[in-house]
């Protein structure tokens, strides 16, 4: 029986990028990294050396074709990627190779020099992780196709003899993925940066072309630039692998928790709260929240169209005193227009604080803001990426969504994510006395693995708090 080999991987310590790799990158091989201007080469090129440096102890190489020393400097500044205090450590080396056109063209190309200052910064240091930036103008004055392969065939070579991790960058061809064609040929793996314009906002996208070896995820995955460098968003989880629970939690209603077997939400479940304006859906958020808090638990609340003060005062006039858990630290209110930034930000950043302050649940509202700010399958896509976070983390999810007044159908859903929800409550307009008098009604839709009931209850919201009763005389009765 044949010993199956597999690609030993170089953890890159990029947030995301290991995960849709299956471990990172082809350790002691090379890896081609193209894209057009502005899609972040270089910038993947310095976050893998000082991710390597600083989180996995392997020294790095930076030869750079085309900026300094103080350039990369400044190209980082803005961002906590100390890199600076990495070099002054000895942990990462730059070097910047000043090319002359004498020394690129093509009658006097010779690569030897260029591999003995590389050969000496990787011993100098140990370094473990090399990047080249750029390919294409080191190998500027060559145009004959077969001289090209041979000195990039050359150049791959002596890295791999060299027992390094190299990431090399280029530019997009106009008819091919690298700028030559050649280049990811002779690679043992390939990746494409896009830096598209959508709706007037910009969304850097990642492909893995090509892995030698490895299995790897085959789609487009968003990933973004911020302060603590890049972090790839994957578009699903790996696989259905959430735990699944049998507890139960209350709403922080009690009249509601009596509508389900076993009093309550399920834990870890998904919660969606539907219907039209000012049928109540964040004051049944809210209630939760606090409820939550009002346990121990930590809550994150994520507000697209209010702001903190505005909820913590709006949630008094209804009972629920928000205040006192915030300043326990219990409850976090997060409020940012939808519009200020890409879902792939909003997304980020919904990871970063649920990784600071581990909460145990999560409300959203409204997720009915995020629908301009892309296709509807970009918006299904993030949401579910949303509910895969916090399933994985055993995190109570509840979402409210807002119901077009003209919507003939209160379980439409116009988000089209009902089907991930676990359990769904509609809200609406209940009419009585002819018309004369509106009131609110809720029902469940449904409630996975829980029984629960499937009547229209009233649903009275005063400033001793929120209660459900029976809409009809029949009602009271049963």
């Amino acid at each position: 029986m044949t010993k199956r080999v597999h690609v030993r991987k170089c953890v890159t310590g990029i947030k995301g990028f290991d995960q849709i790799t299956g471990g990172g990158l082809p350790r002691n091989r090379t890896t081609l990294i193209c894209g057009g201007a502005g899609s972040g080469k270089t910038l993947w090129g310095i976050d893998f050396l000082i991710k390597g440096a600083t989180q996995h102890g392997e020294p790095g190489v930076f030869m750079s074709f085309e900026e300094t020393e103080g350039e990369l400097y400044e190209d980082v500044a803005s961002l906590s990627l100390n890199l600076r205090q990495a070099v002054a450590r000895n942990k990462i080396r730059l070097e910047h190779v000043r090319l002359e056109s004498a020394d690129i063209a093509e009658k006097n190309f010779n690569l030897e020099g260029l591999l003995v200052r590389l050969e000496y910064a990787i011993d100098s240091i140990g370094a473990k992780r090399v990047v080249l930036d750029s390919i294409d103008s080191l190998f500027a004055g060559l145009s004959d196709p077969g001289m090209l392969r041979l000195e990039m065939k050359r150049l791959f070579r002596w890295l791999k003899a060299k027992q390094v991790t190299a990431l090399i960058t280029g530019e997009a061809g106009r008819d091919s993925l690298s700028r030559h064609g050649l280049e990811e040929h002779i690679s043992d793996c390939m990746l494409f940066l896009d830096n598209r314009i959508k709706d007037q906002a910009s969304v850097r996208r990642i492909r893995v072309v090509k892995y030698r070896g490895s299995n790897h995820g085959a789609n487009e995955y968003p990933f973004v630039i911020d302060a603590a460098g890049v972090s790839v968003i994957p578009i699903t989880s790996m696989s259905l692998d959430h735990p699944g629970s049998a507890k139960k939690i209350s709403t922080g209603i009690a009249s509601l928790d009596g509508l389900f077997d076993g009093g309550g939400y399920t834990r870890g479940s998904t919660i969606l709260a539907s219907g039209t304006a000012g049928t109540g859906k964040t004051s049944l958020a809210a209630a939760f929240a606090l409820e939550r808090c009002r346990r121990g638990e930590r809550c994150l609340f994520v507000s697209y169209e209010e702001s903190p003060g505005q909820i913590v005062q709006n949630m008094k006039s209804i009972g629920i005193h928000l205040d006192p858990a915030i300043k326990k630290g219990l409850l976090k209110i997060v409020a940012t227009r939808a519009s200020a930034i890409g879902l792939e930000m909003h997304l980020l950043d919904l990871y970063k604080t649920i990784e600071v302050l581990k909460p145990r649940a999560v409300v959203i509202d409204p997720l009915t803001s995020l629908l301009a700010e892309g296709s509807p399958r970009e918006i299904q896509s993030m949401v579910t990426r949303v509910i895969d976070l916090l399933k994985t983390n055993g995190i109570t999810g509840f979402f409210t969504s807002l119901v077009s007044s003209t919507s003939r159908n209160y379980t439409s859903g116009e988000i089209g994510v009902s089907s991930l929800i676990d359990t769904w409550l509609v809200v609406r307009e209940i009419e009585e006395d002819g018309g004369n008098r509106r009131t609110r009604g809720l029902y469940i839709v449904k409630s996975r693995g829980t029984a629960h009931s499937s009547d229209v209850h009233k649903l009275s919201l005063s400033d001793k708090g929120i209660s459900l009763g029976p809409v009809s005389e029949k009602q009271r009765k049963d």
